[in-house]
C-alpha cells in the first residue's frame, strides 16, 4: 500500500454519520519517499480529498510516509506516535482526536 493509495481510498473509510455537523480541512504533509501533500475537506458529512496544499487548513498533520502507512493499517498507535514525535500536529488538536471516529481503519 502506498500513501497515494491511502488518500485515493480515504472516501471508502469515511464515516459520514460521525462527521455530521463538522466543517474542517485536514492538511496532510507526508514526508520522505512516496510522500506528498493532500487535504481532506469535510463539510457536514461530505468529504472531498484533494492532492496539494490548502490555503487555510484547520489542522496540519505531518508524518513520514512509512509511519503514515503503518498508522493507517493499524501497526502504529496514534497516541504513541504523537508522544514519540512521529506525528506532528499544528492547529486544532481536537480535530486530530476525532479522526479515529471519522475514518475507520
Amino acid at each position: 500500500m502506498t500513501v497515494k493509495e491511502i488518500f485515493e481510498n480515504m472516501p471508502k473509510s469515511f464515516q459520514k454519520d460521525a462527521a455530521k455537523g463538522l466543517s474542517a480541512v485536514y492538511q496532510f504533509d507526508i514526508t520522505g519517499d512516496g510522500g506528498g501533500k493532500w487535504y481532506a475537506a469535510i463539510t457536514n458529512g461530505d468529504l472531498a480529498v484533494t492532492e496539494g496544499a490548502h490555503a487555510s487548513p484547520n489542522i496540519t498533520i505531518t508524518m513520514a510516509a512509512q509511519d503514515y502507512i503503518n498508522l493507517t493499517v493499524g501497526k502504529l498507535n496514534p497516541q504513541m506516535a504523537f508522544m514519540t514525535g512521529k506525528i506532528k500536529i499544528k492547529g486544532d488538536l481536537n480535530l486530530a482526536m476525532k479522526m479515529q471516529q471519522i475514518f475507520k481503519q
